[in-house]
């Protein structure tokens, strides 16, 4: 593996685990559920998503420059 591509896997990870940590603070921040917290769960779930997404291509970017 080179540089490069571990570099890039880092910097996913990180940035993922940014996302997870500021979706923990804004959730554990509200006491009632109403419609701001639902859009915002919503939009965490996309987010880790995205993360995921980002994560996969990166990890196939690395298959592909492996071979």
């Amino acid at each position: 593996m080179n540089t490069h591509t571990r570099s890039t896997a880092w910097f996913v990870r990180i940035l993922m685990l940014m996302f997870a940590l500021s979706g923990a603070g804004l959730l554990s921040a509200c006491d009632q559920q109403g419609p701001a917290e639902e859009m915002g769960e919503n939009i965490d779930e996309s987010v880790e998503e995205t993360g995921d997404a980002i994560e996969d291509a990166a990890d196939e970017a690395e298959d592909a420059m492996d071979n």
